[in-house]
């Protein structure tokens, strides 16, 4: 007990003796877990906030009567449903225990805003439906202005109406995709708020959502239904379900609030909390290789110390143990700092999506004990496991090691290391390249292995890389360059530990910088490979109008357009949804006979002509995994409940913008609820000039809502817009990675700076000026960022090669692996300027440096 209460003094002692020493150690602690600690309260914040909100919006409602069945694909995991009869509603309201019941009639509809620009449309839903009397049963509270009362009147969320520019009085167009023209005589919240993220809503008179949203009057999606005091959820839709038809099912008002929240907003906080957990995983990854390199270094320097405690009869026990109790220390008051940073940071988020256009539910921030209890663990854990190996070096250190007059720290790497290292690496690449022909599995743990690897092997090739990079150092700045090289050759392991952290921060940027650069490549091939037209219609610029979101276009556009002189070919491309062999697939509805003159669908087996209302087209790589042929039997069930067996007419094999399955509107028809095309597909008549037939085309488009009219370049890069996006986030955030690259190099160089104070005085009292000893640190940080960056750059590369070509070899269209020179281009003058910003101060240090007390330094 005595010896480890001795332990603990001495490695506070030494923490107060020593502070700056972990200045570098606690820094990068602090800003691993205020981002873990940001992420995991933001996630607890927006759930909360929109359990809240749904909760109010559908408070009111205490059972929703639906159709059963439900379609779901990857695009809609809401399901299409075929809707039920209002009749019902009669029905219902003489169920003992029923207060009131209201059908709930709804669809795409987007709004377009004052600018003549829509409103949303980019990922969240864009809805509309009628204006449900019952305030109880709407969940929709009147904000401003009144109910639709006549033909025309609409009621749109607030939040729509600040993004789109609009007030109450105004006229626009409501997207339905038919456009209508509509005056907006209201403004709603909804369970309080402006709006569910971007998601819009319309509300309109029940007569106007059976004729726009509607196939039929008396159809409605749903039928909401209020319960009389005194009676349950659970009560009232047991009862319900005793008197409804086969086919259609109540569930509570809870379970439907709950289904629409995770259709609303579950994926999306699941991959924004997913994403930010990602990088706060790869920000503690980098720290850890700081907070090693500071240990060992303060080990390597305190050799003396250490072997004085020896001498004087500590054991090794006590000298590992002072050793770890400085990192838990540092650990624990610098995770206990980053959970405040965490609160910032997710304040900071809460205040900054509003502000860029993506508004959150208002709410005070939720702070869990899982969210504050998890990230100071971690962190913890993390400094302790970076400390464990210096910490059992610190305690092999021999009593007799106090009668040097230097510390030693083995410089060198070892054969067993370069062995080591060439076998890992060797692995790696085999496996990466064996799981390139299709295992993912394989190809990530080769990943694995090169990345260890490279590791391991840092002290054996940090020599060359460095005398290679830092020959033009050399050259350029003289006595200073020669010096910045020999200092960052002096100690391999040291100069290997430190340019690591900022090796796996490079490597990470790269390996998304190409892997972004060949998805986006991949896209505008597919696009520009299957696009066979001279422009596109899309109803928003987004994702090239395939993003989820948004009404569509009407499908009485491709006529309008047909028809213009200009103008040779229009076709519309619609989206149905059928169930194949008991799993829900999406359908291409169109005119299959000329669907060949405006996309390449590859090679063909049978013809695309005659379909009627019984052929189906169908990719071979579907047709394959179905055993199916020209000729062959399919059967369909649509979201009606209605079975149709098809007969197979076609084989296609590029599918990239057609989808798997082909049907003709005739087909889809009698299945549809409302008609939309996704992208409409022209081509110019001959000798027509580019410019006049695309203005041809927009003034024909106008009055269908005025939909994105795109040239064929145009919507090739719009395809792939959301790559950039992606990756300018990715940016963001990974350059916290960098910052505690740099905040470790800069500690590492402070410490050698201290450890080399009689050296550094010895060379300015021969003549070397201040600047010259600035100059040579910074580019000793300059070398050690740079063989960083360079081992960043081909790591990355390597792992970013194999993932686009297991992606490739698994991915019915072909990836293509695209190396953006640019991009890597700026990620390496990064690396570089990190190297230059972190040695900034430690040389600023080192310059003034009192020339004598550095001489008398021991």
């Amino acid at each position: 007990m005595s010896g480890t209460r001795a332990s603990v003094r001495i490695s506070l002692a030494s923490l107060r003796t020593h502070k700056r020493r972990f200045a570098g150690t606690f820094s990068a602690v602090l800003i691993g877990v205020a981002f873990l600690a940001g992420t995991l309260v933001m996630g607890d914040t927006l759930r909360a906030s929109f359990d809240t909100m749904f909760g109010n919006a559908s408070s009111g409602t205490d059972s929703v009567v639906r159709s059963s069945e439900a379609i779901t694909t990857g695009d809609n995991p809401q399901g299409a449903r075929e809707p039920v009869d209002t009749r019902l509603v009669d029905t219902i309201e003489k169920v003992p225990g029923v207060a009131a019941a209201a059908p709930s009639i709804e669809g795409p509809g987007q709004i377009v805003g004052s600018d003549g620009e829509p409103v949303g449309g980019g990922g969240p839903p864009t809805m509309a439906g009628n204006w449900v009397t019952d305030r109880e049963l709407n969940p929709y509270d009147l904000a401003e202005g009144h109910a639709p009362r006549a033909s025309g009147e609409i009621v749109i969320n607030r939040g729509a109406a600040e993004s789109g520019g609009l007030e109450v009085g105004d006229r626009t167009t409501l997207r339905t995709p038919e456009p209508v023209e509509v005056e907006i005589v209201g403004l709603a919240t909804f369970g309080g708020e402006d709006g569910m993220a971007e998601t819009t809503f319309a509300g309109m008179t029940r007569a106007d959502a059976e004729k726009y949203l509607a196939t039929e009057p008396g159809r409605a999606a749903t039928i909401d239904v209020r319960a009389e005091p005194g009676t349950g959820q659970e009560e009232l839709t047991k009862a319900l379900a005793d008197q409804l038809p086969r086919g259609v099912e109540a569930i509570t008002g809870e379970a439907a609030a709950d289904e629409q929240q995770e259709n609303t907003s579950g994926e999306f906080l699941g991959l924004f909390t997913t994403l930010l957990l990602v990088f706060s995983g790869i920000a503690l990854f980098v720290a850890t290789f700081s907070i090693h390199n500071t240990f060992a270094i303060v080990v390597a320097q305190r050799s003396r110390e250490n072997a004085l405690m020896r001498a004087l009869g500590a054991s090794r026990r006590q000298v590992l143990g002072s050793t770890m109790v400085e990192a838990a220390v540092v650990g624990t008051l610098a995770s206990a700092v980053g959970l405040g940073g965490g609160i910032a940071i997710a304040a900071g988020l809460q205040a900054l999506f509003p502000a860029i256009g993506f508004p959150f539910p208002e709410g005070d921030l939720v702070i869990s004990a899982m969210s504050m209890l998890l990230p100071l663990v971690i962190g913890v854990l993390v400094t302790l496991g970076s400390a464990v190996l210096p910490a059992v070096r610190a305690g092999r250190t021999a009593p007799l090691a106090a009668l040097r007059e230097t510390a030693v720290e083995s410089a060198g790497a070892s054969r067993t290391r370069a062995v080591a290292g060439a076998v890992l690496g060797a692995a790696g690449v085999v496996l990466a390249v064996a799981g390139a022909g299709g295992t993912v599995l394989l190809t990530s743990l080769g990943a694995v292995l090169v990345v260890v690897a490279f590791v391991v092997l840092g002290p054996v090739v940090s020599s060359l890389a460095v005398r290679v990079l830092g020959r033009p150092v050399a050259r350029a700045r003289g006595i200073s360059g020669a010096l910045a090289q020999r200092n960052a050759l002096r100690s391999p392991k040291r100069t290997a530990a430190t340019a690591t952290a900022l090796m796996i921060g490079v490597a990470v940027v790269s390996l998304f910088t190409v892997f972004a650069s060949s998805l986006k490549a991949t896209m505008d091939d597919t696009v520009s490979r299957n696009f066979a037209g001279d422009a596109a219609v899309t109803a928003s610029s987004g994702f090239g109008g395939q993003g989820p979101g948004g009404a569509g276009l009407s499908p009485r556009l491709e006529p309008a357009v047909e028809k213009l002189p200009e103008v040779e070919t229009a076709l519309g491309l619609g989206r149905g949804v059928a169930r194949i062999d008991g799993g829900g697939t999406e359908l291409t509805v169109t005119d299959p006979a000329r669907l060949g003159g405006v996309l390449d669908v590859g090679e063909v087996t049978g013809s695309f002509d005659d379909f009627g209302t019984h052929g189906i087209a169908v990719s071979e790589e579907k047709a394959d995994d179905r055993g199916w042929r020209v000729g062959s039997r399919a059967e369909l069930v649509f979201a009606d409940g209605e079975k149709q067996t098809f007969t197979v007419r076609a084989l296609y094999d590029q599918p990239e913008l057609t989808g798997d399955y082909v049907i003709t509107r005739e087909a889809w028809a009698p299945h549809r609820t409302q008609d939309a095309d996704w992208l409409m597909v022209v081509t110019y008549a001959d000798g027509v000039p580019s410019d006049r037939a695309q203005a041809a085309v927009e003034r024909a488009a106008e009055p269908y809502g005025s939909p994105e009219v795109q040239s064929r370049d145009e919507y090739v890069e719009t395809s792939a817009s959301g790559i950039d996006m992606m990756l300018s986030l990715v940016y963001a955030l990974l350059a916290l990675a960098v910052l505690i690259a740099l905040l470790g190099i800069a500690n590492t160089l402070t410490l050698a700076v201290h450890e080399r104070t009689r050296e550094l005085g010895l060379l300015r009292s021969v003549g070397q000026t201040r600047a010259q000893l600035r100059a040579m640190v910074r580019w000793e940080s300059v070398l050690v960022a740079a063989f960083g960056t360079a081992g960043g750059l081909v790591l990355g590369g390597f792992l970013s090669w194999a993932l686009v070509t297991a992606a490739d070899a698994q991915a019915a269209t072909p990836f293509t692996f695209d190396v953006p020179p640019v991009q890597l281009t700026l990620v390496a003058l990064v690396g570089v300027a990190v190297g230059l910003l972190a040695g900034w101060r430690p040389a600023r240090r080192a310059a003034r440096l009192d020339v004598l007390r550095a001489i008398a330094t021991e």
